[in-house]
Formats: C-alpha cells, structure tokens, sequence
C-alpha cells in the first residue's frame, strides 16, 4: 500500500477548453473521501481528466504528496502517476480472467508475473471474490465487476483513487448492497479519494465532505452534514430536498426575495450574525410548509402566501407538491392530507411557514 505518511491531494488549477473554463483551488488529505457533485457540464469530468493526466492544466498546479504531478513546467504522464481510476463502466479487459485483469495494474509497474498474480490475488481475498479469480468479466454480475475494477485500481497502489460514478452501472437493488462494501473498503484506503456522483444519498453516505462544482467554478466545499442543511445554491439545495431563497435582509426579520416576495425570518435562525441590509440564503424544508384550501384567518405562523400547484409526485410514504407563487415551494404531505384538502394540479392554495422554522444565513460568493 501507498505510503502512509503522504500530503495528499493539493489543486489549484485552471482548464481552458474552447469557451468552458474550470477553476478549482482545494485540498483532499489522506484517509479522506471527498464527494465531488455538480450537473452536467459542470467540470466533474474535466477535473478528473486533469488529475489523471489525461488533460493538461492552462494555468496552476497540481501536487500529490508533495509531488508536483502537473504545473507550467512539470507534467507527469498519466501512466507514470500514483493515481488509480474506476471508470463507471469498469473496462475490464473481456479476454482476461479476474486474477490478470487485477494482475494488469502491478504489471504495468513492471513487476514480475508472479508477483503481480500475488499481489491480484491478496487484493481479491481482501475484498471477498477471490472464488471469482478464473472467471471471465462477461461471467460476473454488476457487483462482482464492480469490485474487480476496485481491486484492479488498488492493485496499483495509487496514492489517489478516482472514482467515476462507481455505482451508475448497478440495478437499485445491487447498488443498495455494494454502496456500503464500497465505503468500508474506502475507509481502509490511506490514500485521498475523489467520489464523482450525481446520486446525493451515494455522496451523502459515503464522503467525508463534498465539493460542489457549477460552471466550472466551486460554490461548496463543507461537510455533508452543513451541505444538507445550508446549500448555497439552488441546484444544491434541490439535491437535498430544501427550498432555497435568495434575498437581502431588511427590518424586522423581513428579507426581500430575488424573485418576488418576501419572508419573514427569526432573529435567532440568522446564523452568524446577519446584519440588516446584508444578502442571505433562506433554506425551508418541505415539511416545514402547510397548505391550506383558504386563507388562514387566525394562522400564528407570520408567513403566509398563495400559490398554485403545478405538480404532485408520490416520494416514498409522502407526496411532494410544486406551488407556483411568490415564493414557489416544494411541500411534503401525506396522502391523507392530499385527500382530505382535495388537492389537484392547478388548485389554489395557501402556504404558511413558522419564522423559527426558516435556517438563514449569508450568501457566500
């Protein structure tokens, strides 16, 4: 295994390609899982090339262990690098069994045959298939390719691991299984360990924190925990299942929403001090909204707003609705509920939410 005693991972970097430009400065220590999200387009995958050696930097550095991998001066061929890459597809070589497909990785450090096979062989024992060894990739089911791949990468001895949707080739069923095996390998990994993913629950679970990345810039880099409960932008927060409002803070709690409207926030939930005048995120959970069929007469709650449903979708034991209004909501209901207030796609409703039950706090950026 990689040396123990390494730096890890250090980015700062700038890729120019044609009109999109990626711009990241971060930092993922050994032992770390950092979950790396953002849409489409994004730069998730441009980020991952440039780690591998596969694109080149335009500007800055990139240094693992303290070793500079990429800079104006210095670029490390991809296969001269200590990094290792799972591909969400896997690329097993078909003609190969387990054991030479996993043997592949230290032969290409130039190791002997036996010793390769010796160390494939240690690797699929530490992950539980090495009954797998003489089989072929066309005889594996998803999960069993899922972890060959891994051990082939680990066979490596990267000083990174990239990890490329890990889990996007998996039916719902296998990937509930391996997404926990996965994480218990990863936590033994002392190396730092990139998680690209558009599954929120997969990086929720599984990194240590996450880095967030939206046209081709970072907009978050915090714990899972204060991602999900402070997103700081939309697509964040739609991610996470809140709502998510941007606007400046006036008098009285009162914050004047970008797009229309206006709420009312507690004192106490204005993290970090939020001075009158400055601009803040508002972050509602769903459930956190009540509708009702009229407007409320003797509501304690200061926020109330009509809106129009435009959408209802069943999300487990819940119904979540789309109200168009100033602000538009998503609202978590129970079927019961829905029922009984005879709610329809284009019904009018009214909205109300506790100031106390709103989190607020400064944009950043």
């Amino acid at each position: 295994m990689t040396d123990q005693g390494g730096t890890g991972l250090r980015v700062d970097a700038v890729v120019q390609r044609d009109a999109f430009r990626l711009e990241v400065d971060f930092a993922a220590p050994p032992d770390e899982v950092l979950g790396v999200l953002g849409p489409n387009g994004a730069g998730k995958t441009t980020l991952l090339r440039a780690l591998a050696g596969l694109t080149v930097l335009s500007e800055g550095v990139i240094t693992l262990d303290g070793q500079v991998l990429d800079d104006t001066d210095v670029v490390v061929a991809p296969e001269e690098r200590p990094v290792g890459l799972v591909f969400q597809n896997y690329r097993l070589f078909p003609h190969l069994t387990v054991r030479d497909n996993v043997a592949f990785s230290p032969r290409c450090r130039r190791l002997g045959r036996r010793e390769s096979r010796r160390i494939a062989d240690d690797w699929l024992a530490r992950l539980g298939i090495a009954d797998l060894a003489a089989r072929k990739p066309p005889q594996l089911s998803g999960g069993q390719a899922q972890r060959v791949a891994l051990a082939r990468t680990l066979a490596g001895d990267p000083a990174l691991l990239l990890l490329d949707e890990p889990l996007a080739a998996l039916d719902a069923q296998t990937k509930v299984e391996v997404r926990g095996e996965l994480r218990r390998h990863l936590s033994q990994f002392r190396g730092a360990t990139l998680l690209v993913t558009h599954d929120p629950l997969e990086a929720m679970v599984m990194a240590d924190r996450l880095l967030v990345i939206e046209d081709g810039r970072i907009v978050q880099h915090a714990t899972p925990a204060e991602v999900a409960r402070r997103p700081a932008t939309p697509y964040v927060a739609r991610l996470v299942g809140l709502n998510l409002y941007r606007g400046v803070l006036g008098d009285g709690g009162c914050v004047t929403l970008d797009d229309g409207g206006r709420i009312f926030v507690a004192a106490s939930s204005a993290a970090g001090a939020v001075t009158e005048g400055a601009r803040v995120l508002v972050a509602v959970r769903p459930n956190a909204i009540a509708v009702h069929t009229e407007r409320p007469a003797h509501a304690s709650p200061r926020n109330v707003w009509e809106g129009t449903v435009t959408g209802m979708e069943l999300l487990g034991d819940r119904v979540r609705a789309q109200v168009s209004g100033s602000p538009s909501a998503l609202v978590d209901l129970t079927p019961a509920a829905v029922a009984e207030l005879h709610l329809v796609e284009g019904g009018r409703v009214w909205l109300s939410a506790k100031a106390t039950d709103l989190d607020t706090y400064a944009e950043v950026g």
